[in-house]
Formats: C-alpha cells, sequence, structure tokens
C-alpha cells in the first residue's frame, strides 16, 4: 500500500497531473473498510507533498463528467514510458484512473528528483492517522518498559499459507483447508504448488519453531522480549508454543494494550498492521520470517532511519539445517549457532547499494528480480549539502 501510493506520487510528476488522494483496496482478503483518511494523516500527506504535486481529496466535481480512462499501467516502467505513451493520454482524457498502483514504476534508472520524491513521500508525506500514531507509540513505550526487543515478523497467519502453498508442520487437514482457499480466491492465480518444493526453494515463511530455532542459534538469550507483528496466527497456541517456551517475554498489540484501547482499530486488518509497522521500525531488532511486503517495508524504513539493526534469514539455507537437526544428523548447539552466524554475518541491514538484476534474466523477469526501491532506498534518499564550503551528506 505504502509503495504503490508512493509510487503514484511520483507518476503524477512526471505526466503533470493532479493526485486525487487514493481509494484503499476493500476486495483484498482481508475486506478491510478503512478509507485513506483512516490509515494515514490526509492533511499532512497534502502539505508536504504542495511544493511537488497537487493533491486534492476528491475529484473535483466539474470533472464528474469529463472523458476519462481506466489504465492498467506497466508494471516497473521507466520515465520514457510515462512521459510519451501516459502523458499522451490527455490528448484525449481528462481523467485517468491508475487500475493498480504495485511496482509500476522501475526501481532505477530514474531521474534524481523523481527517486528523491519518492523519498519524501515514503518517510516524511505518508505519516500514518494520528489516533495509529499515538497507538503505536504507547506500544513502543510499553515493550521498552521490558529492556531493547526484538520485533518478529510472524507471517505465519491464514492468508499467507494459503497463497504460498506451504503446509509444513500442519496437519493433513490444516493443509487441506489451506488449498481450499487458494482455490477459492480467484485474484490468487496459482492453485497447484508443491509445498515440499516450495519449501526447499525458501519460498515459505519460517514456522515459529524454525524461527525459535533461528534466534537462539543467533545467541539471543531467553530473557529477550520479543514483540509479535502479526495477525492470528495459524494453529494458535498450538504452533506459537515452542517459541514462547524459548522465549517467555512474548508479546503483541493484544496483550500490551486494553480491548478498549485496541477496540477503534479492530475488524480493520490495515489500521492493525500500521500498529504492527510502527513498532518493528522502532524496534532495537527487526526480524521477518517472510520476505513479503510490509517485511520489505519495514527494512528500507529502518535503512533510511541510519540501518537499524534489521536481520534477514536465509530460509533457503535454514530450512537445509533444521532439517538435518529434525533428522538427528545435526544437534543444537555451537556447531549449528556458528553455521547460522556466520550465514548471516552480512544479511543484518547494513549499508550497501541497491540490488541489480539477477544475471541473465531478461524482460520483465529481469525487472522483477531487481531489489526494491522501498527496500533499499539509498543512495537516492541521501541529501547532498554544502556546509563550510566542504560537500557531505546526510540521510
Amino acid at each position: 500500500m505504502r509503495a504503490g501510493i508512493c509510487d503514484m506520487v511520483a507518476v503524477a510528476r512526471i505526466i503533470n497531473a493532479t493526485l486525487v488522494i487514493p481509494e484503499l483496496d476493500k476486495r483484498s482478503f482481508w475486506q478491510d473498510s478503512s478509507n485513506f483518511s483512516d490509515v494515514f494523516d490526509e492533511n499532512h500527506f497534502i502539505s508536504v507533498l504542495v511544493n511537488d504535486v497537487k493533491v486534492v481529496r476528491k475529484l473535483p466535481k466539474d470533472l464528474a463528467t469529463a472523458t476519462r480512462a481506466v489504465k492498467h499501467l506497466r508494471s516497473w516502467s521507466g520515465i520514457d514510458y510515462y512521459q510519451d505513451e501516459i502523458a499522451h493520454m490527455w490528448e484525449e482524457y481528462q481523467v485517468i484512473r491508475a487500475a493498480k498502483s504495485d511496482s509500476r514504476l522501475a526501481n532505477n534508472n530514474l531521474p534524481p528528483d523523481i527517486q528523491k520524491l519518492r523519498c519524501r513521500a515514503c518517510y516524511q508525506a505518508l505519516r500514518f492517522a494520528p489516533r495509529i500514531e499515538a497507538m503505536g507509540k504507547l506500544l513502543v513505550e510499553r515493550m521498552r518498559s521490558y529492556g531493547r526487543f526484538i520485533a518478529l515478523h510472524l507471517r505465519y497467519e491464514k492468508d499467507m499459507l494459503a497463497f504460498s502453498g506451504c503446509t509444513h508442520g500442519l496437519s493433513p487437514v490444516e493443509a487441506e483447508e489451506l488449498a481450499t482457499i487458494r482455490e477459492n480466491t480467484a485474484y490468487w492465480k496459482v492453485k497447484d504448488i508443491d509445498p515440499i518444493e516450495q519449501r526447499a526453494r525458501g519460498l515459505c515463511p519460517l514456522t515459529p519453531k524454525e524461527v525459535a530455532m533461528f534466534i537462539t542459534a543467533l545467541g539471543y538469550p531467553s530473557n529477550t522480549p520479543i514483540y509479535i507483528a502479526a495477525g492470528e496466527i495459524y494453529g494458535g497456541d498450538n504452533q506459537i508454543s515452542e517459541l514462547r517456551s524459548r522465549f517467555p517475554i512474548l508479546m503483541s498489540k493484544e496483550n500490551l494494550a486494553s480491548v478498549d484501547e485496541l477496540e477503534p482499530f479492530m475488524g480493520h486488518a490495515s489500521q492493525m498492521a500500521a500498529l504492527d509497522y510502527i513498532v518493528s521500525v522502532e524496534s532495537d531488532v527487526f526480524i521477518p520470517s517472510y520476505s513479503g511486503n510490509m517485511a520489505r517495508a519495514v527494512e528500507g524504513h529502518r535503512r533510511f532511519l541510519g540501518h537499524r539493526k534489521t536481520i534477514s534469514p536465509d530460509r533457503k539455507a535454514l530450512v537445509r539445517l533444521f532439517d538435518k537437526v529434525e533428522r538427528g544428523s545435526l544437534k543444537e548447539g555451537k556447531g549449528l549457532s556458528d553455521r547460522i552466524v556466520e550465514i548471516h554475518r552480512r544479511r543484518q541491514g547494513s549499508p550497501r547499494r541497491r540490488k541489480g538484476p539477477i544475471s541473465g534474466t531478461r524482460g520483465m523477469d529481469r525487472f522483477r528480480s531487481e531489489e526494491s526501491f522501498y527496500v533499499n532506498p539509498l543512495p537516492d534518499c541521501l541529501c547532498q549539502k554544502e556546509m563550510s564550503g566542504v560537500n557531505g551528506s546526510q540521510i
């Protein structure tokens, strides 16, 4: 959601358009009725961007009957596509509606002013609604009372498992339920998934048990406070028991806040996720069990704020090691710990340039294989300035 909104800000600038406050998807798996102003601070968004893009809350009445087009913008498109093909649509239309906003703009090779506008939109203009910001700050303060803490984005919810086809550690009944959900969700195109192959390729979220083994192997003691940034964990207490037994200070928004405090956000998945986002960005260490949209957005935000520690699990390598433990050919302890620590030595959010495409890929696969702009917004978000005649840089 954040990435799509910020890309549309940049697209509006490129094609010299007025941007209407985006409508949020209300037909997704979560069936969330939230509007933009329920999740984000609308006034702040408009005011921060006032010198970049004109933003209006609604389509002006005098354009209600104007000629309009619904356009499926091409994925990962560069400046030429928007300036040559899309901007020319103004000759026939007064209103252009983007049918989709995800990944519609290239990650790289855009003018510096457009890349910096994406940064400004994402990290300055796109602030959460005041009541979400206040509740998020309160959750952070309550977690801090336990000491330095890990925010664990435990992506082990029903929708994720159904979408990815991952069933490791689940019962046949649970696996069948997930397959039925995937089959009945029309906008999930891939239906036939081999869960064993999927996991072996590192395409499955780590299970709560695997996450517990991972954090233990990294050397974190059992009294480490952990905040679970997630919705309802599939399988409930049965799935999370191993993680809780190793790390008893296991907290979430549901047990940090009262029912009355959370009531305004209940039934609104985007608003609940926003609370988790705030705590994840402000945590001492962030660990995602899966590299999904939220995990990538949080990682990028933490890079922007000064390369805060984010440990990205190498799931493909980890499942091989964990399977050996399960078979009895490898034991938990120093040997496993040393291997896991070494594998993740360079996967902790340290400064680096954004990764380009995978060698040998072509066409859309080439763009798809690039690291997202919002995972690593540097060096584009570095602002150059002169101080006392000396060139310097700051985030």
